[in-house]
């Protein structure tokens, strides 16, 4: 019988071109995407965000140099600031924060081939090709029992119609705490590609925040991955509005007993965006507890897709794990594909998911109309209560208000 060959779409053929220069210890991760292409609606993990179809072209890699503007979303939080330009990281070196160690390391970056990884054995695209460009791993390690209370804003700027990559380590050793605050801006045009790595020891405590505010032209693509020591607690948040496509996950695994874990997000979504939020939680030991809460508001002809599943391993018992995923579509044209999953292999355990997707309750709208509010007013108010529910789930006070404030900001603009 003879072979098939797939077809090359024109982002593959430029992906693969632009491969040509990857040095020698990145080549296994770039043949890995090589082979495989851009995943497509057959690939399961896929089956509702098909980069194949939705990526029409790959723009050239970025160039070291580009300056950009020193105004940040979060100028009014007292934090300190790495900005990743084009993949490029930099910082002030003599505002350095008491007990963070920050450095550069040219290492091939993890794409699911290291031993303890916590990504896809089987490769993840997105994480391949991000091991293959990414030129330089950051790396942001927390000393024993450091208590950071100013947290750390990794901001990272796209500056054209260019593709950048960038990979993020974070340690924190036992007993230590950190707050890490991702923004991601974009130009129009622009593919970003970002993996953030935590390392969690234990009785550590990891916030971690992702704010998509990407050019609504633009492509984003992240991803999350943890690993958990015992009696650690990690927050995870992603708040999206900008971006055409994209796509961010998680990977987290409790590798210690006892630990907690906290994972939310909210996108406002509208025109022709396309959002996709997929996460895999792996409790590979007893004990632990895991939430995840995630509100969607979509209008136009948007799309959302949330992929959410719990793993509980054999000898994971007492494990509590309960995952939600809520939408409201405002149009008739919007799309919101939902697929919460338990994979469960003991048998003392407490969980559950559930999916909810519907329009605006019309009593309840109503009930508030009656009363003299103007129904864009009505709308937005009950909007706000229902992202609410997500955002309260961010512990930064200053981080949920900012949030908050963005929320009430998108749906003013919706009229």
């Amino acid at each position: 019988m003879a072979s098939v060959t797939p077809l090359k779409t024109s982002a593959e053929l430029a992906l693969i071109a632009q491969g040509a220069s990857v040095p020698a210890l990145r080549q296994p991760a770039f043949e890995r995407f090589a082979a495989a292409g851009l995943p497509h609606r057959r690939i399961e993990a896929y089956h509702y965000t098909d980069l194949r179809a939705l990526l029409k072209d790959a723009p050239p890699l970025a160039k070291a140099g580009a300056a950009v503007s020193s105004v940040s979303v979060l100028d009014e939080l007292d934090a300190f600031v790495v900005t990743v330009v084009d993949g490029q990281p930099t910082w002030a070196k003599g505002d350095a924060v008491a007990g963070v160690s920050i450095s550069l390391k040219g290492d091939a970056a993890d794409d699911g081939l290291a031993a303890d990884s916590v990504f896809p054995k089987d490769g993840d695209p997105i994480v391949a090709l991000n091991a293959a460009f990414v030129d330089q791993t950051l790396h942001l390690s927390v000393a024993d029992g450091a208590q950071i209370d100013k947290p750390v804003h990794l901001r990272f700027v796209t500056t054209g119609a260019v593709s950048a990559y960038a990979r993020v380590v974070v340690e924190i050793a036992d007993g230590a705490k950190l707050t890490l605050i991702e923004t991601h801006e974009s130009a129009t045009g622009a593919l970003a590609n970002s993996v953030v790595e935590a390392v969690v020891g234990d009785d550590a405590h990891f916030d971690h925040m992702r704010i998509n505010l990407v050019d609504p032209q633009a492509t984003l693509l992240t991803t999350f991955g943890g690993r958990m020591g015992a009696r650690s607690t990690v927050t995870s948040g992603n708040f999206v509005t900008g971006s055409a496509l994209s796509r961010h996950q998680v990977f987290l695994r409790f590798e210690g007993e006892g630990s907690n874990a906290t994972i939310s997000g909210a996108s406002l979504l509208k025109d022709r965006q396309h959002v996709d939020t997929t996460l895999v939680v792996d409790h590979a030991v007893p004990e632990c507890v895991s939430r995840e809460h995630f509100a969607h508001v979509l209008d136009g002809e948007a799309t959302g897709v949330f992929q959410g599943k719990i793993i509980v391993r054999p000898h994971a018992q007492q494990t509590d794990g309960k995952m939600m995923s809520r939408a409201v579509l405002l149009a008739d044209g919007a799309t919101m594909n939902n697929k919460p999953e338990l994979e469960i292999f003991a048998d003392d355990v407490q969980c559950g998911h559930g999916a909810t997707v519907g329009a605006l309750d019309d009593d309840l709208l109503f009930y508030l109309r009656a009363r003299g509010l103007p129904k864009a007013e009505a709308e937005a108010l009950m909007l706000q209560a229902f992202v609410g529910e997500a955002l309260e789930m961010i512990p930064h006070e200053g981080v949920r208000e900012m949030l908050e404030a963005m929320t009430e900001t998108w749906l003013k603009a919706r009229g």
